[in-house]
Formats: C-alpha cells, structure tokens, sequence
C-alpha cells in the first residue's frame, strides 16, 4: 500500500493531505497552534484519529504518538555528529536512513520486517512524500512515525 504524504501549499500551519494510490484522500493532518509541533490526523471522514505532539520541555527533540486518547510512543532525536539517530519506543520499530533522512525504512526490531520504505519527491513545490507500507494495518503508524520526523526537521531548520 502506497501513501503520498503532501504539504499543503498555502497553510500557515502545518497541512498536509494523505493520498492512496488512487489519488482519494485518505488521511488529513491539521497543525494545531501550541508550543511546539502538534499535528492531528483526520480520516477520510473527518474523525481525528491520532495525534503527534512535540514534548517542548526535553534537551533533545522528543514526539509522542497517539492514536485516540491511547498512547502508542515517542520518538527521541539522539545526540549524533554526522547521521541523524533516533531512538523509538514505538511498536518496537526501528529507523535506518541516509543522510538527508530522504530515503528511509522502518523496520519491526522483533523480527527484522521491512514495515515501511519513505522516499522524498524531488523537485515538488512542497514536501512531499512516498511512504510504501506493506502490511495496510501498520499505514497510519508509519504516518504517524513519518510525520515526528520531518516535524523533528522542521524544528531543526
């Protein structure tokens, strides 16, 4: 299952439009205004369904997940020179990437599976990105993972 993960264009906010491969709108995150990032994501039908919100008070940057009221985990940025590292407790998953975090995988730590591939569009007006899940279950995890990530980027830049 493929997602294309695109910015909004004109938003003051964070915005961006999650579409299937058909090109129907699968997923809608909002930019909530807070003290650091907090981005809620809206099914196809205007149910939030989960949320990523950025812990402000922390020496580095720090994203928790959660789908409904549940909690699911955070993503941690690690203090490294050349590579940037995270450390996720979350679904027990784990990122391996390169060195613009362009092109990266997540992958299941109990068992090696490759959960999900992302890859940045090239020469867009906007972000925009490709995120091939494999198992559809796991789709809104792995959005929830992406989006920590490219906020952890923005916070950077």
């Amino acid at each position: 299952m493929k997602l294309l993960f695109k910015q909004r264009f004109f938003s003051w906010l964070d915005s961006y439009d999650i579409f299937d491969e058909s090109g129907q709108v699968l997923y809608t995150v909002k930019g909530q205004l807070s003290w650091g990032h907090c981005l809620k994501i809206f099914d196809h039908a205007g149910r939030e369904v989960g949320m990523v919100e950025e812990r402000i008070f922390s020496f580095l940057p720090k994203f928790e997940m959660y789908e409904g009221d549940a909690y699911l985990g955070c993503i941690c940025k690690e203090f490294s020179f050349f590579r940037p590292k995270f450390s996720i407790e979350y679904n027990g998953w784990q990122v391996e990437g390169d060195f613009f975090e362009w092109d990266y995988e997540i992958r299941s730590g109990h068992d090696d599976r490759l959960v999900a591939t992302v890859s940045k569009e090239l020469f867009e007006w906007t972000d925009t990105y490709v995120i091939d899940v494999g198992d559809p279950a796991d789709a809104l995890h792995a959005l929830m993972l992406v989006l920590a990530i490219d906020a952890e980027k923005c916070s950077r830049n």
